[in-house]
């Protein structure tokens, strides 16, 4: 989220603006997280379903993949986040993202980068306890719509009377 005073502080990071320490903008990137936790709580509490965009998973895999850090310390920051039912992983190949429009635009966005930040979410695809699901991305607009809808729908179903789990625990 962008718009509170630390997701301003990550945005500006990432469009090059400030310069931060790979340790600091991972807990930032954390700390941005945990900001929301008490109204997603509230939420699903209401039987509100919660989606959100890369959420700790992505994270993990962006810090990870740079030098000198592991999934272990990467993940640490976040034990404890609300568990979700369901993580999607939109499949999409470097070149095929680069095509899309403002690639390279933001801190991260290289073909190289994102080939190890890859390689990082498929170590973390091994974890069991969580349920992750790989879609398409290369897909057209509509049917890639229409699968996760469907994929979401039948979660939301499966999971509408389990309670509410933290993750990494």
């Amino acid at each position: 989220d962008r718009t509170t005073e630390i997701g301003q502080l990550i945005s500006s990071y990432l469009v090059r603006e400030k310069n931060l320490e790979d340790h600091t903008i991972h807990l930032l990137f954390s700390a941005n997280r945990w900001e929301h936790v008490p109204m997603m709580k509230e939420k699903l509490h209401q039987g509100i379903t919660v989606v959100v965009d890369r959420y700790a998973f992505s994270g993990v895999a962006f810090t990870s993949a740079k030098e000198n850090f592991c999934l272990d310390w990467c993940k640490q920051p976040d034990v404890g986040l609300p568990k979700p039912d369901l993580i999607l992983f939109l499949q999409l190949s470097p070149e095929e993202a680069a095509e899309r429009g403002n690639f390279g635009h933001e801190r991260y966005e290289t073909s190289s980068f994102q080939e190890k930040v890859l390689q990082s979410f498929y170590c973390l695809m091994e974890d069991k306890t969580l349920n992750w699901k790989t879609v398409d991305a290369s897909k057209s607009i509509e049917d890639l719509h229409k699968e996760i809808k469907s994929i979401a729908e039948k979660t939301m179903q499966e999971v509408q009377n389990k309670p509410l789990g933290e993750l990494w625990k």
